[in-house]
């Protein structure tokens, strides 16, 4: 208790200083909410997903845009740029700090922007919640979207958990939307690293089509055969537009992330 009131006083006094030294950008959370959700680099990596939208996806500036699994807003910030009046931004999540937060920070400037809970359990970011991802139906009508975005979600959930998520992904996108998704991808090339221990992230633990980090607690991280990724996205009408853009994890190649991604158009 007494290491974590010193570690909270110290990111807070930091925080203090941005804001003294006009450094602060007021949709970047403070540094004591950032592990909330991901410990990723939250400027960079919210930057590298934009341009993926753009560059992938297709991403207009007046796109209607579903960040599924928006966390502390790591992608809602660059967006908060790039889209126009006409677009407009709906996020959801599990963790209630996390929504909290972004939902009074883009309040006032940024109207279109709106931040939603969903109280499903998730051993990492809401043991204590009600509901199951097997069940959830995310909380939009049919055909709403021209994009959704799903970072580092796929990459947490158990194979049941994520092929519900991949459906209500398709039932919300119009036609011709597109999904950018990333996960730990196993395809022949992976698994060779994986066996020479070359990779960046170990999974010892595999129940096909999914492996596991840690085998106590599964979603901490997943990795998906990826001929069952593709074949689900069909099932559920999307079609995989282009290879899918490889990520660091697997030593030996990768593009600008840590995941690998990959961008499906719904039929």
């Amino acid at each position: 208790m007494i290491a974590r009131a010193a570690t909270s006083l110290r990111l807070r006094a930091l925080d203090g200083l941005d804001r003294l030294r006009g450094r602060r950008d007021p949709l970047v959370p403070p540094r004591r909410l950032r592990g909330t959700v991901g410990d990723s680099d939250f400027v960079a990596t919210g930057d590298a997903v934009l341009a993926l939208l753009v560059s992938a996806a297709g991403l207009r500036p007046g796109d209607r845009v579903l960040d599924v699994g928006c966390g502390i807003g790591r992608v809602a910030r660059p967006l908060a740029r790039h889209l126009s009046p006409e677009g407009s931004y709906e996020g959801f999540d599990v963790s209630a700090p996390a929504v909290a937060w972004c939902a009074r920070r883009y309040a006032r400037g940024h109207p279109g922007f709106r931040f939603t809970h969903v109280d499903v359990r998730n051993a990492r970011y809401n043991p204590s919640g009600t509901g199951s991802a097997r069940e959830l139906r995310f909380p939009y009508p049919d055909a709403e979207f021209d994009v959704a975005a799903a970072t580092s979600v796929f990459t947490h959930l158990p194979a049941d958990e994520a092929d519900r998520y991949l459906a209500e992904s398709a039932r919300v996108l119009r036609p011709g939307g597109r999904l950018l998704a990333t996960f730990f991808l196993l395809d022949g090339a992976a698994r060779r690293r994986l066996a020479e221990g070359t990779t960046a992230i170990a999974f010892p633990h595999e129940h096909w089509p999914a492996a596991f980090a840690d085998a106590a607690l599964p979603e901490a991280a997943v990795a998906y055969d990826e001929a069952w990724v593709r074949e689900r996205l069909g099932a559920h009408g999307l079609r995989v537009r282009s290879e899918p853009v490889r990520g660091t994890w697997s030593a030996g190649r990768g593009g600008p992330g840590f995941q690998d991604a990959l961008v499906a158009e719904r039929a």
